[in-house]
């Protein structure tokens, strides 16, 4: 006899933070295979300190969406990460797979965090960094 499959709830202080990372972008998941029974999606908490980015990276398959919490990110993209879009609080964002992109936090004292669900998994892939200077707009405190 196998064991039914119930919800599981991940309370606010259980988040898992043994998921894959990319630099000063911190990722805790809430829903995932690393504490849940979920096979087909990972979804999380994301955080950047005020001035602080992800290094360079991308997805691998997984598709991702976003949703701003709180602050004012950026998504670098593009021929050396020369374009970008701008993300406040309430918006969404997808970020196709295999797309390589840097993660900013814009503002140099407040807090950016955002919700992402990604499947299958968080799966992340860092590629070679690239110099604040070469991204339009960022600066750290």
């Amino acid at each position: 006899m196998t064991t039914p499959v119930v919800p599981v709830v991940t309370r606010s202080g259980e988040l898992d933070g043994g998921t894959l990372q990319s630099g000063d972008c911190v990722r805790y998941s809430g829903v995932s295979p690393q504490h849940t029974p979920a096979t087909k999606i990972w979804f999380g908490r994301v955080s950047n300190e005020p001035g602080h980015r992800s290094p360079p990276h991308h997805h691998q398959e997984c598709e991702t969406g976003g949703y701003v919490l709180k602050g004012h990110g950026r998504i670098y993209f593009g021929e050396d990460y020369k374009e970008f879009m701008d993300l406040y609080e309430g918006d969404f964002v997808f970020v196709p797979p295999y797309m390589p992109h840097v993660e900013a936090n814009m503002s140099t004292t407040e807090e950016l965090v955002w919700l992402t669900c990604r499947t299958p998994d968080n799966l992340v892939y860092n590629l070679e960094e690239v110099p604040d200077e070469s991204l339009e707009g960022y600066r750290r405190p």
